[in-house]
Parts: C-alpha cells; structure tokens; sequence
C-alpha cells in the first residue's frame, strides 16, 4: 500500500512575520533581476521532449522560444526569431487565428486559453497541438504579451465537433495515408468540390493536398527506416507508395536523402 502521509517542511510550524516575508520578496526580486533574457526559465523546455514554448510582446512580435520552436522553423538562434509576428512565420489564415486568440487574453476577455489547434510537425506538416497560452502580466498587473506551451496531440484529444473542411481533410490523410487516397473522394468526403479544396488547402498550409499525402507518407516512412528492419520494399507497401523505387523517388525529393542513406544516419540504436 502507498504511504499516503503529507509531508510537510519541518519549518511551516512557525510564523513567519510580514517584515520578513517583504525581504524575502524584495530579495527574490533582485535575483530575478540578475538572470538575463538568454537565462530565462524557458530553457527548461529544451530539456522536455516534444514541447514547445514561446512568448511574444503586445505587437505579436517574438521576445522569447525554447530551441524546439527555432528547430521547426529551421532558424540557428534566438536573434533570427526575435521580432517575427505569426505573419511573418505562418500562412496567413493559421497566423490569423492565433492572432484572433492573443487579442482575446490582451484584452482581458479570457485569462487562460487552451485548445487544439494546427501547427506544423517537423516535416513540416499540420498537425493537431494542443495549445496553453496566458497573459504576461506587468507589475501593474496589466497584460503586455503572451506566452504559450504547445504539444502534439494525442490520438484521443483529436476528437472534435464539426471541423472546418481542410482540418477534416487532414484527419483523413493522417488516417487512410496507407491506402489508395483519390482527391475527388478526399473532397467529397469534405463537402467540397476539388477545386474548392485544392484552394483552401493551398491558403491555409501553402501546400496542396497531394503534397501533404505524399509527405505525410513519407514523414512514416522515415519513422519506419528509423524504428524497424523493414525493407524498402515493405515500407512502401505499409506508406502506400507503389513499390520501393516510387518510395526512393519521392523520399529524396523531399528529404535529400535516399532511404538507405537516411536509415544510415538517423537509425536509433538498439538496446
């Protein structure tokens, strides 16, 4: 059975007086001023696999990331970063929904928004995030930025009410990539014509949806050359390429590396 015992400081039994609370304060206060921008406590997410934290001013402009955020935007250092608005780094149609969301923590309508939401994975795909942003409160105790933490969904929380018809057909793709995917019943599916989609797809990620099925076959394929011994015939059977010299094609368009020489250099050590 657990020990279900509280522990508690040896300390808290005592009093502590308000004078001595208020230096305390003050003290912590002058620590805090010691760490500079680099030393922020963000790094911690550097350390944490699969989050991602950024923090902008009231502009939208970006103050803070942790490394994985200038990983998936291919950037060397904070410097590149610093000052880009979700313009500047996203389609506009995404970038304009993340914005719709910052002006509704700056004017104090909400203090906390958390959902799911389309981001990009390290292929650079949309994927579903869930998404924790706060207000960055001044010592006035008024709003001057926000701050958010994002992780890949899991399959279980990607269950949501009516989608608009370009998330829905990403849900398809991630979900029936291995078969025999026709865009026409991709569009049906969708309520759209093919054109229709085609258009919305291309505004709201910059790709068509083509595009993303075949990288979305790729990006499995590459978790596949890492993970198993498969052969590149059998992993293009389980991508839903046609055989192994139409999985080559396409993996080094995409990637810049045929599949043996990507399983050769990004292959995970066996225990």
């Amino acid at each position: 059975m657990l020990n279900t015992t509280i522990i508690r400081p040896k300390t808290l039994h005592r009093k502590r007086s308000k004078k001595n609370l208020r230096k305390l304060a003050s003290e912590r206060e002058a620590w805090l001023a010691q760490i500079p921008s680099w030393g922020l406590f963000h790094r911690i997410f550097d350390e944490i696999p699969g989050y991602y934290f950024f923090a902008k001013d009231r502009k939208g402009r970006t103050m803070i990331t942790s490394r994985s955020v200038l990983d998936r935007y291919q950037m060397a250092n904070e410097e590149e970063m610093l000052g880009f608005t979700d313009y500047d780094i996203n389609p506009q149609s995404m970038a304009e929904r993340y914005v719709e969301d910052d002006k509704l923590l700056l004017n104090c309508e909400v203090d906390r928004i958390e959902h799911l939401e389309l981001w990009f994975d390290k292929q650079g795909m949309p994927d579903w995030y869930i998404v924790t942003k706060l207000p960055i409160i001044n010592r006035r105790r008024r709003p001057i930025g926000v701050m958010g933490v994002l992780r890949r969904a899991a399959e279980q929380e990607r269950n949501l009410p009516v989608l608009e018809s370009v998330a829905q057909a990403v849900m398809i793709i991630r979900k029936k990539f291995p078969g025999n995917i026709s865009m026409l019943d991709l569009a049906d599916a969708c309520g759209q014509s093919l054109r229709s989609l085609q258009r919305r797809f291309n505004e709201a990620f910059g790709i068509s949806p083509q595009e993303f099925l075949i990288k979305t076959r790729v990006s499995e394929a590459m978790k596949l050359l890492q993970e198993t011994n498969l052969t590149a015939a059998q992993i293009a059977s389980r991508c839903g390429f046609v055989d192994a010299s139409s999985l080559s094609d396409h993996f080094k368009k995409r990637s810049g590396l045929t599949p043996t020489e990507y399983r050769s250099s990004h292959r995970q050590p066996t225990r």
